[in-house]
């Protein structure tokens, strides 16, 4: 009966040994890990498109009243990565009417925009020389700062529903002539 006693006195400390050591295996603390340490950013991969940007779903919108550029968003491009980054086309015209097409992508925690690739004679081309650049508020071309702050970012996070962003990009109100209800006035120079 003592030896009875011993060994299940042995099995009920053998098995809070185990679920002391389960626990501490998973505490950040013990593993060496610091829960309030920043994260590093890893960007993930990035395909260019398939397809030239698709003119039945270009949207307009404003960026400001020095822009001489009109500007569109292909709203069938855009891509909201579990990465972090909001990739689309981005159709520029100018004042004598001929385009140009770009891939990018926009990062709302940091507030940077990068240049994936161009749409050059029919085919998409990568920019080899892609990297992160700051999302310039004064400069009359700042198309990007207008994408971030009327519909892509929600203050300094990642916007994650397309619902949202396609709200923000209303074509009743958001075509280019006007200054979207949702920027609280951000917008202007």
């Amino acid at each position: 009966m003592i030896k009875s006693f011993q060994k299940n006195r042995l099995c009920v400390l053998n098995i809070f040994i185990f679920a002391v050591l389960t626990a501490c295996s998973s505490d950040p603390m013990v593993l060496g890990e610091d829960p309030f340490a920043p994260t590093v950013f890893k960007e993930g991969k990035t395909t260019m498109p398939l397809n030239p940007p698709n003119q039945e779903k270009l949207q307009s919108f404003y960026v400001s009243v020095n822009t001489v550029f009109k500007f569109a968003i292909d709203t069938s491009s855009i891509l909201i990565g579990a990465d972090g980054v909001t990739r689309y086309i981005i159709v520029m015209t100018n004042p004598s009417g001929q385009q140009q097409a770009q891939y990018e992508g926009i990062r709302c925690d940091s507030y940077q925009w990068r240049l994936y690739g161009t749409y050059e004679q029919g085919v998409w081309k990568p920019n080899p020389l892609s990297e992160w650049k700051e999302i310039k508020l004064h400069t009359p071309n700042r198309y990007q700062a207008a994408l971030a702050q009327g519909a892509i970012c929600d203050f300094s996070a990642q916007e994650t529903s397309m619902k949202a962003i396609l709200r923000s990009l209303n074509p009743d109100k958001f075509t280019g002539e006007l200054q979207p209800t949702n920027s609280s006035g951000v917008m202007g120079n």
